[in-house]
């Protein structure tokens, strides 16, 4: 794609212009993408803030373009606070998690993104977008909110003093917002970051200790 502007790259996709309304967003290790755009459409058709697709091929997907900055920059740039973006986030769990699932049976189970933290929310002139969908599933709510703590918790003990901090911040006001998660939901999303091929080895070493910051209830 050395012909196509490269705008991001990712833990295992990169996304080029393609021209003022649409990105080419490939994943490098292959695979289909149609699962996932025929979930983001749905979606969008539920009203959720999601890129319109126009097409999907392979490890392709083209999506609408989006102007703005994700949340993590907005933060680093002190263009949205901590408490803002823990508003934002636990609205975009409540607001996902209050559509029915496409598949599943169980009456508890809901749309799950599994990957949503500051970095997959686009801040544009439209409002709030939710990018990257690789991740998503059906399931219950709580291990959607499980893994986006536990996410802030492995930055917060990372070794980025500055993103640490925010994600110090960022976490506390997340949990004081959010209903915690059961604790099972924990050791779940504990255990899919254990597999996650995108984390490197360093960053699973650090998965107990930050599972250790997030609060849960029993049940």
């Amino acid at each position: 794609m050395a012909d196509l502007p490269l705008l991001a790259s990712g833990r295992d996709a990169d996304v080029f212009a393609l021209d003022e309304l649409r990105v080419l967003r490939r994943y490098r290790q292959g695979g289909d993408t149609a699962s996932e755009a025929a979930l983001m459409r749905h979606l969008r058709t539920s009203g959720y803030p999601i890129p319109a697709v126009h097409a999907s091929d392979g490890p392709d997907l083209v999506l609408e373009r989006l102007d703005g900055e994700t949340l993590l920059a907005s933060m680093l740039a002190e263009r949205t606070d901590v408490d803002t973006a823990a508003d934002l986030l636990v609205d975009l769990h409540n607001r996902l998690h209050a559509l029915p699932p496409r598949f599943s049976a169980d009456p508890a189970a809901r749309v799950l993104h599994l990957d949503l933290h500051p970095q997959n929310v686009m801040v544009t002139s439209r409002g709030p977008v939710v990018i990257d969908w690789r991740n998503a599933a059906e399931g219950p709510a709580d291990l959607d909110v499980a893994m986006t703590a536990l996410i802030l918790a492995e930055v917060a003990v990372g070794p980025d003093p500055q993103l640490a901090g925010f994600a110090h911040a960022g976490l506390d006001a997340f949990q004081r917002r959010a209903e915690p998660p059961r604790a099972g939901q924990l050791r779940r999303a504990l255990g899919l970051r254990r597999v996650d091929p995108a984390l490197s080895a360093t960053e699973k070493a650090t998965l107990v200790r930050a599972a250790a910051l997030v609060h849960t209830r029993e049940g």
